[in-house]
């Protein structure tokens, strides 16, 4: 298991680190917006785009190539399906709770990699998470991306919900 920590810097840019060190970052282009980039230690840039005529599919992309995508489902999940070279997963990004918050990133069999926890910086408005993945997660290649889209998919929730709310 690990704990990764998640801040944001102001609402257009999260930073996720484990024990200090910086692991990548996500940064918005505007508010309102599902555009975004995802940055990794390596130097390496992925764009998040909004697809479709609604924009309620969200791909993430490397150069042109499609890696991954998801969108929300009637139940209010996020199904996350992966390309990883050439290896096509899906998972499943659930909220749980009302008062107390959370999401869970799971996979197709139902086991929990990833555990991610809110918490609402009143004063400045922004969110911050803290997160904690299980050894089968950090097992996996491409656990920052999965990671960092995590933290956009909490962040799309959390609009879209918002959205329907009328908030």
């Amino acid at each position: 298991m690990a704990e990764y920590h998640t801040k944001s810097n102001d609402s257009l840019s999260f930073d996720v680190t484990n024990n200090g060190t910086l692991i990548g970052q996500l940064l918005y282009k505007s508010w309102f917006k599902f555009d975004a980039v995802l940055k990794t230690v390596n130097d390496k840039t992925y764009q998040i785009e909004p697809k479709g005529f609604w924009g309620t599919t969200i791909e993430l992309k490397d150069c042109g190539k499609l890696l991954l995508k998801f969108e929300m489902n009637w139940n209010g999940d996020i199904v996350i399906q992966t390309s990883f070279s050439d290896f096509e997963k899906e998972y499943l990004f659930t909220h749980r709770g009302i008062f107390r918050e959370s999401y869970v990133l799971t996979d197709p069999e139902g086991t929990e990699l990833l555990f991610m926890k809110p918490h609402l910086k009143w004063r400045l408005m922004n969110y911050e998470y803290q997160i904690t993945t299980s050894e089968i997660f950090e097992t996996f290649p491409y656990k920052e991306l999965l990671l960092l889209n995590s933290v956009h998919c909490a962040n799309y929730y959390m609009s879209m919900i918002a959205n329907v709310t009328g908030a």
